[in-house]
């Protein structure tokens, strides 16, 4: 097509005066020269194009147009690529969210930590190197009971660690019916397999004996282990050993037993009206040398893989070579610490730990959030969806208790036009994700759901104001 008569690519202001003007001073203090520079010449080649189609009138070519343009641009490009979102999934630890939120002791340590040098492997006592682990040991041998500890990046690294150093080319026996799998490919099997430790398989998938256990034992097995099942459950006719029989067929054979709880918990959940879950603690008076579990599901902290256990076998684990591959770095030590320090004081927990305030949210409370929330998103739906405050059931999430579901309150949005409802429930997700703030909702049995549970007092004004920005 040929070149509208109002306007040519000689139309077009240069990049050297658009620069030079005062429309694009502020984008110059606010990007930089090289920043605005090369987006302009991009933008600018895309109007010499749009100009030979015809596509643009004398306006568009105004500098004051120009930098209205190119602030959208460069302010897109530089959002955050991880952003705070509203969790309203009804899944308290979300793992594609992140999990755990920290509590504010833990968040305010991190700051600390990120803005100044930190005594992170230097003993203030001698003046010599220190031990990042020395920062934590103490505090998880005091919760837990046992001799010893480290900590990794993750529990995943936690059990091959474990596995590399404990069973390198000999045998460690499972109950078939333990061999778990949970979301990221992790899989006992295959973990063993790249730990270099050789899985030896006992009893079936819903029934191993004690005897299963003891008749494994032969001259290349190196101990003994315990996957607790965290993420599903086996029902009907079944059978399982304990943590203190397997404990005990172990020591009679002189073998350590190792046990990865997964989730991880310090204290009894049931003191809060919540299921019961095994502690760490119980499991090491249950016998096991060597318990791994996770920092960021039902434990409230950081991501981390925690080892604890018999001061012999963790020694041992700490001169792996993988163990450096696998640390962590002063955040995260920064923000496991105060999180345990509040253990110290578990009738405090429901207050100042996020992750049991949520699990333990009043559904009177979320109730009256939903009844004050549904005309606001009433308003911003329109009339394609009748919102309904109702109630529905929350989940722990991360693989912790999965059958166990948590009494919740929230918002149920129905579509009220013609046709099926699929097309325009992933609209309305897809719209709500949009928001400056995303909202992370779940579609199910024909309706949207948004769980309220962790939406806090604190946050509901920032939902609701990015939803009526007139009324902020």
């Amino acid at each position: 097509m040929s070149p509208t008569p109002e306007l040519s690519p000689a139309h077009i202001p240069s990049l050297d005066r658009l620069l030079r003007s005062s429309e694009f001073q502020p984008l110059l203090r606010q990007f930089g020269h090289s920043r605005l520079s090369q987006h302009t010449r991009g933008h600018l080649q895309a109007l010499r194009e749009a100009v030979l189609k015809g596509a643009l009138s004398p306006q568009d070519l105004e500098p004051a147009q120009l930098a209205k343009a190119l602030q959208a641009q460069l302010q897109a490009e530089s959002r955050l690529k991880l952003r705070p979102v509203f969790n309203l999934t009804g899944t308290v630890l979300h793992t594609n969210l992140g999990r755990a939120m920290l509590p504010e002791d833990a968040i305010q340590a991190v700051v600390q930590a990120m803005r100044s040098p930190a005594n992170l492997e230097f003993d203030l006592a001698t003046g010599g190197r220190g031990d990042r682990d020395d920062l934590i040991s103490p505090l998880l041998c005091e919760l837990t009971g046992a001799e010893a500890a480290t900590v990794v990046n993750n529990n995943a690294a936690a059990v091959l660690l474990m596995l590399s150093t404990l069973s390198p080319q000999c045998e460690t026996v499972v109950s078939r019916g333990e061999l778990v799998e949970i979301g990221g490919a992790f899989r006992i099997p295959d973990i063993m397999k790249r730990a270099g430790a050789l899985l030896h398989e006992v009893g079936t998938t819903n029934r191993t004996h004690a005897a299963d256990y003891d008749n494994a034992v032969n001259e290349r097995t190196a101990m003994l282990m315990k996957v607790h099942c965290s993420n599903y459950a086996v029902k009907g006719f079944t059978k399982s050993v304990s943590v203190r029989e397997v404990a005990q067929i172990a020591k009679k054979h002189g073998l350590p037993t190792s046990v990865d709880l997964g989730s991880g918990t310090l204290v009894d959940l049931s003191q809060w009206g919540l299921p019961p879950e095994p502690t760490v603690r119980e499991t090491i008076e249950a016998g096991a040398d060597i318990v791994t579990f996770s920092g960021d599901k039902l434990l409230g902290g950081p991501q981390a893989g925690l080892i604890v256990g018999r001061a012999d076998l963790i020694a041992k684990i700490k001169k792996n070579p993988l163990k450096r591959a696998l640390r962590v770095g002063k955040i995260t030590l920064a923000a496991l610490e105060p999180v345990l320090a509040l253990y110290r004081s578990p009738e405090r927990l429901p207050e100042h730990l996020t992750t049991l305030r949520l699990l333990t949210r009043p559904a009177a409370e979320m109730r009256a959030q939903a009844l004050r929330l549904a005309p606001v998103l009433q308003q911003w739906v329109g009339t394609q969806f009748a919102v309904e405050p109702t109630a529905m059931l929350s989940q722990i999430g991360s693989g912790a208790l999965p059958e166990d579901v948590l009494p919740s309150f929230g918002l149920r949005f129905a579509y009220k036009g013609p046709g099926r409802p699929g097309r325009h429930l992933t609209q309305l997700e897809e719209r709500l994700r949009s928001l400056p703030q995303p909202v992370i909702g779940r579609i199910a049995q024909d309706a949207f759901w948004l769980d309220l549970r962790c939406l806090e007092e604190h946050a509901e004004p920032l939902l609701s104001a990015q939803l009526n920005p007139e009324q902020a």
